[in-house]
């Protein structure tokens, strides 16, 4: 099994209002970059930013890493379009960053983009594999996808309270600027993303399609982004048996609403609850109030971790953290007095 990891950005997350609170763009830009080199070395090695949330809530990298220091399991990273250099290997398919929604054309070389990715995913050795995403902004596009597509719209959020509105403004702003309604979109899966979409979806889609016509099984390891994915993929007439991997936190706040969508398209449906309800770190704690949630691929890592070994990935995300600078109670380098802490972004992709 090996998981692969689209990230990438958009000036989507940009939008006032809809990226992290707090979190300047300078630093946001970093912030795929830092989780891929999470991923990879278990920490920020070239980015800036340490992505942790005010109140002590890491990325989910760490969690996804945490995972694979207790299980271990291969990783490939696919730059789906980072506006900063990583330190992380990653595959490189010739991807540029998304535009804002807004403008006529998020994403201008989506097709193009797709018969990449198509081609390397139906390269793969593999007999599984499992997808994740990282791109702040990418609920939003989510979002955008989908109401193009004409499907059942509800996004998740990584606070705790969903600004789901502010969303659809944006959203409805988007398919203007792009002469579309709702619908327009639907059996034209490219036409969705070119329009109101972001290349990390493109991307994985793409992946995923090759993989799947070649007969590889594959699991989608997210929230409400995959089920974009998955109606991107279903919309392509793409028919192979999918999955979707997610946490309990989406799960939870997305009720029988995620059980819907995952029926309509047609896609198996797994649900990991971490536990971290048994733990007293302050990183469990803030994913158990409603941050972050998912991202990362972390549901579908923790979907591959055996019975009996969910305690040990909740003991070393403890050792993930520490490793990051947050101590049990919350306390980052950035709240110290040391001049030569690192800055932090924040967790909370959308706000």
């Amino acid at each position: 099994m090996r998981l692969l990891l689209p990230a990438g950005t958009t000036e989507t997350a940009l939008i006032d209002g809809i990226s992290a609170a707090g979190a300047t763009p300078e630093l946001m830009v970093h912030t795929p970059s830092a989780d891929v080199e999470i991923l990879e070395y278990g920490e920020p090695t070239t980015a800036p930013v340490t992505p942790v949330s005010p109140t002590g809530c890491p990325t989910p990298a760490a969690v996804t890493r945490a995972v694979r220091e207790v299980i271990d399991f291969d990783c490939v990273v696919i730059d789906a379009g980072l506006a900063r250099s990583t330190g992380a290997p990653t595959v490189d398919l010739g991807v540029e960053a998304g535009e804002d929604v807004r403008e006529f054309e998020a994403v201008p070389d989506a097709a193009a983009v797709f018969d990449r990715a198509h081609g390397f995913g139906s390269s793969l050795p593999d007999d599984e594999i499992v997808i994740g995403e990282t791109v702040p902004g990418g609920t939003t596009t989510a979002l955008g996808v989908l109401t193009a597509l004409g499907e059942p719209a509800s996004v998740s959020s990584s606070l705790p309270e969903n600004p789901i509105e502010r969303k659809r403004r944006v959203v409805d702003d988007a398919l203007e600027a792009s002469d579309l309604e709702a619908g327009d979109c639907a059996g034209d899966p490219l036409a969705a993303v070119r329009a109101v979409g972001d290349p990390v979806q493109t991307t994985a889609t793409g992946i995923a399609a090759g993989a799947l016509e070649s007969g590889t099984r594959v699991t989608l390891a997210g929230g409400t982004q995959m089920v974009a994915v998955a109606a991107l993929l279903r919309h392509a007439t793409i028919d192979a048996p999918l999955s979707i991997a997610t946490t309990s936190f989406v799960a939870d706040e997305q009720g029988d609403r995620l059980e819907r969508a995952c029926d309509r398209l047609d896609c198996a449906l797994l649900v990991t609850d971490p536990g971290f309800d048994e733990g007293d770190h302050v990183a469990m704690e803030r994913y158990c109030a409603g941050e972050a949630k998912e991202g990362v691929a972390m549901g579908g890592a923790l979907s591959l971790v055996p019975d009996g070994e969910m305690g040990a990935v909740r003991d070393r995300l403890e050792v993930v953290c520490d490793r990051l600078g947050i101590d049990a109670n919350g306390a980052t380098p950035a709240d110290g007095d040391d001049p030569e802490s690192e800055p932090r972004a924040e967790t909370d992709r959308e706000p």
